[in-house]
């Protein structure tokens, strides 16, 4: 049994989760459930979690500052948030996991089960990578954090030259010939680089329009990427591809 804690100020926020958390996940042992930073703080030293559900958006300590408070991290986060785009962003790019409320029973599941894909090892490093986002007003982060087999990868947002899609994983290309397979859905990792110049050429595809060298006609056409890599582009998405290619926007 994996033995949780569940934290949000929310009352009856605190005790839903509770309830989807016995209903749906019965390899999970509730340990404590709180509805202040501050109680929570002194729960999790003395309790030891192995993961902590913890709510962004609190009084006295919100969950960002309890994580500092706390540290060094050993034990897994799942942040639950209401919809706030800055601090979800954020979150993906430190390869966090998160909820939104109210919270999705099937995206429960799927955050529970890539429970064991996780090394609690890396989340001080994940955390600081957050943090350093945090500080600054809207920063567009130039790396990103990528969980593989070995644990988590910190790369450089321009060394990505095109993501391939394969079942639940992706495939990254990167410079320097290498490559990195994460546990990342690719829908998850177009969202994740949305701000930056990267476009879905493909349901199979994710390509750095910078690193785009030729494109060849057909149906949907092909591009060549800087490394030599051969990327298929959609019918449906051609259109899009070349008025970017053209204009530039």
């Amino acid at each position: 049994m994996i033995n949780v804690v569940v934290v949000d100020d929310e009352p009856y926020a605190c005790q839903s989760m509770v309830m989807l958390l016995k209903k749906h996940c019965p390899e999970l042992n509730i340990i404590a459930a709180c509805t202040s930073s501050i109680e929570a703080a002194k729960l999790i030293r003395e309790k030891k979690p192995q993961v902590v559900f913890l709510d962004i958006e609190m009084p006295h300590m919100n969950g960002f500052e309890l994580l500092e408070f706390l540290a060094p991290i050993d034990f897994h986060v799942i942040f639950t948030t209401s919809y706030d785009q800055y601090a979800i962003k954020a979150i993906r790019f430190s390869a966090l996991d998160y909820l939104l409320k109210p919270v999705d029973m099937d995206e429960l599941k799927a955050a529970v089960k890539k429970l064991s894909d996780r090394l609690p090892s890396s989340m001080p490093q994940q955390l600081d990578l957050l943090r350093s986002q945090l500080q600054q007003p809207r920063p567009l982060a130039n790396r990103i954090a990528l969980p593989t087999q070995e644990g988590l990868q910190l790369i450089a947002v321009n060394s990505i030259i095109c993501c391939n899609a394969s079942s639940n994983y992706t495939t990254f290309i990167l410079k320097e010939k290498q490559k990195l397979i994460v546990s990342r859905t690719l829908r998850e990792i177009e969202e994740m680089l949305e701000e930056h110049q990267f476009l879905r050429v493909h349901h199979s595809h994710l390509v750095n329009l910078d690193e785009i060298r030729t494109y060849t006609r057909g149906e949907g056409g092909s591009l060549t990427m800087s490394d030599g890599t051969e990327v298929d582009v959609s019918r449906s998405r051609k259109e899009t591809l070349l008025k970017i290619l053209q204009t530039g926007h």
